[in-house]
């Protein structure tokens, strides 16, 4: 595709420069128009792809609080209720680009935010606010 692509343009910066007065000096222009050309498609491919990995690590699931659970703000301290330990409410720390959490504790979502929970009380340790938002 890219040599399709490099030939057309080549070709049509020939023909617009016209066959007859073809110099030297021609030739290497369209030369620097194909090497402007196949830099413009690189970089078109790397911001791509830097939006498709961006689109695909912040890309969160539909949040579904448990049931009885109302919005609140959550603060260091508090405990969180034992709905929220289940698998369903666990973040990837690592698809957040979070710090891994120390032992004996899980990131945790609740709404739009993330709270650093021990996993065996739900003693919130630390509360990262609207990572969703």
């Amino acid at each position: 595709m890219k040599k399709f692509l490099i030939t057309t343009v080549a070709l049509a910066v020939m023909a617009s420069a016209g066959v007859a007065s073809a110099a030297p000096r021609d030739v290497r222009d369209a030369r620097q128009d194909v090497r402007e050309a196949k830099q413009d498609l690189r970089q078109a491919k790397q911001e791509n792809r830097y939006e498709r990995r961006a689109a695909k690590r912040y890309k969160a699931g539909r949040y579904q609080p448990p049931r009885g659970y109302h919005a609140r703000r959550w603060t260091r301290g508090q405990q969180l209720p034992p709905a929220y330990r289940g698998r369903a409410y666990v973040v990837d720390y690592h698809r957040y680009g979070l710090r891994a959490p120390p032992r004996g504790y899980h990131y945790v979502r609740v709404g739009n935010d993330v709270v650093l929970t021990a996993i065996a009380s739900g003693i919130i340790a630390s509360v990262i606010v609207d990572l969703f938002n």
